[in-house]
């Protein structure tokens, strides 16, 4: 099924790429470029962004608002240059009314202007940084995941409310890295037995267990995500370390990393907004349909974002009568939310961001799978706290 999607896909931009272009009406094909990381470590991130979007207009017939969709697929690569050229290509070339995507921060950053400034939507089904939610906040830009710090200030939340006394805390060192560990000391308000930035794309942490096993802190934090998780949680368990320290983490064991952790991440903690087992109706329906199209495959958030940017975009056109033209009412549209998320009530925010519900989720196993699963929800309606920084009322 997942190659019946990308041929579908496929013939699109052959379509698109032929200067098939006429003025936009409601009668016509709605273009859509989707911009993700589809190469290198972090691919199954990306791929599972692309599976969740092309998963909802397969399952509204190919329409969306009422109207024949194009979907465009582009590999960003991870590379910044590489984004930029192929979102003005989509935007300038193909004509898209909206471009969904990325994964990354940096390629967020890279792509903001060359899409909105040429007049297309911006939706992000991942990245959320604080200076967008902020004073960089863009009347063109919507997202439908969160705000980059919330899910590390769940955790921190957390370990606030659970009277750890001393927590380890790890991250790349990078920018997405010093927000996350910001996040969460915003509510972790005891002692930090180390703050430790190590290499992005670090895959040995020998060194690094060796300082946590004599630090003597009751639990851990780190984000970690991709291949970097899925190493250090291997060699955490293997030091013994999981029966000793409490583990918790965001972006670090997830739908996208225990396919290759397994066992090993078993009864570790996340941050989240949302997991594969979210009780509202939509959400049982969606995983459903997932794991029958993409081989038993459980989804992760990237999925469900992804998905929900769909259905934003449905329901704004079913608002402006499948229209795109009028700028301002589309933004209304879309800025009333109408849609049925996946994670149940959703509004957004002044800045576009989502203000929603967050969970500490735990990983359990479901048969010969493992996922993540509510243990506890800690945050209720939250809004991020760079809104107030946005100009938009």
């Amino acid at each position: 099924m997942v190659n019946k999607l990308l041929v579908s896909v496929a013939a699109a931009a052959l379509m698109v790429a032929s200067g098939a272009q006429s003025p936009v009406s409601a009668q016509e094909k709605l273009k859509i470029g989707v911009v993700t990381t589809l190469s290198g470590p972090p691919a199954s991130l990306g791929q599972q962004l692309r599976n969740g979007f092309l998963l909802a207009v397969k399952e509204n017939g190919g329409k969306l608002g009422g109207r024949e969709v194009e979907v465009i697929v582009q590999d960003d690569e991870l590379k910044p240059d590489v984004a930029v050229t192929k979102a003005k290509a989509l935007v300038d070339r193909d004509k898209v009314d909206f471009v969904v995507g990325p994964i990354f921060s940096n390629i967020l950053g890279a792509i903001m202007k060359p899409v909105t400034e040429g007049g297309a939507i911006l939706i992000s089904p991942n990245a959320g940084t604080s200076n967008f939610a902020g004073k960089d906040c863009n009347p063109n830009f919507f997202v439908t995941s969160y705000q980059n710090d919330q899910n590390h200030e769940v955790m921190g939340k957390y370990a606030q409310d659970a009277g750890f006394k001393k927590v380890f805390i790890m991250a790349p060192n990078y920018p997405a890295g010093k927000d996350s560990l910001a996040g969460f000391k915003r509510f972790y308000k005891g002692e930090l037995a180390d703050e430790v930035y190590v290499p992005l794309n670090q895959l040995d942490y020998s060194a690094e267990l060796s300082r946590i096993q004599a630090s003597g802190a009751d639990a851990i934090f780190v984000f970690l995500p991709g291949g970097m998780g899925v190493n250090f949680v291997k060699q955490f368990r293997q030091a013994g370390l999981a029966d000793k320290i409490k583990f918790l983490s965001a972006f670090t064991v997830d739908e996208s990393t225990l396919p290759a952790q397994k066992e090993a991440a078993l009864g570790f903690f996340g941050g989240a907004n949302w997991a594969p087992d979210l009780d509202t109706p939509q959400n049982k329906k969606f995983v459903a349909a997932y794991e029958k199209e993409f081989g038993g495959a459980i989804p992760a958030t990237y999925a469900f974002q992804a998905y929900d940017a769909a259905l934003l975009i449905d329901g704004a056109l079913k608002k402006t009568g499948g229209k795109t033209d009028n700028k301002d009412a589309l933004r209304a549209a879309m800025q009333s939310a109408p849609f049925t998320s996946l994670r149940g009530k959703f509004k957004f925010g002044n800045n576009h961001y989502p203000i929603q519900d967050f969970y500490q989720v735990k990983v359990v196993q479901v048969g010969d799978k493992f996922a993540t699963s509510i243990d506890k929800k800690v945050f209720t309606d939250y809004q991020d706290p760079h809104a107030k920084d946005c100009k938009m009322k």
